[in-house]
C-alpha cells in the first residue's frame, strides 16, 4: 500500500478500541499531541528566520522522542486491552499478527 504513513496495514476507520480511552487518557494524549504541534510550529519559524541548521536538529530530535513517546503509549494500552481482549477470547491470533506488524513499523 502506498499512503502517506508509509504504513504496511490499510487505515480501519470502523475498528474502535475494545475499551474505550478514558477522559483523562484522551486529554492526555491531546494534551502532548498540542504540545509537539506547538514544537512543529516553533521549527517552522526557526526554518523562516533562518536560524542555525544544528537549532533545528535538536528542536526535530526533541518532537522524533515526543512522537515515539505518544506512540508507545498508544502502542502499550492496545497491546493490554484490545489485544489482550482479543486473546482471552479465544481469536488472539489476528491480533497478535497485527500487533507484530504494527511494532515492526513502529521500530524503522
Amino acid at each position: 500500500m502506498n499512503n502517506d504513513l508509509d504504513l504496511d496495514l490499510p487505515l480501519q476507520p470502523d475498528k474502535h478500541p475494545s475499551e474505550d480511552r478514558t477522559e483523562e487518557e484522551k486529554q492526555q494524549l491531546q494534551n502532548r499531541l498540542k504540545r509537539i504541534e506547538g514544537q512543529i510550529r516553533g521549527i517552522q519559524k526557526m526554518v523562516g528566520d533562518d536560524r542555525y541548521c544544528v537549532d533545528i536538529l535538536i528542536q526535530l530530535s526533541a518532537i522524533q522522542a515526543a512522537l515515539k513517546k505518544v506512540g508507545y503509549s498508544l502502542l502499550e494500552r492496545h497491546t493490554k486491552t484490545c489485544v489482550a481482549s482479543s486473546i482471552k477470547e479465544g481469536n488472539g491470533d489476528h491480533h497478535i499478527e497485527e500487533l507484530m506488524k504494527v511494532i515492526q513499523q513502529f521500530s524503522k
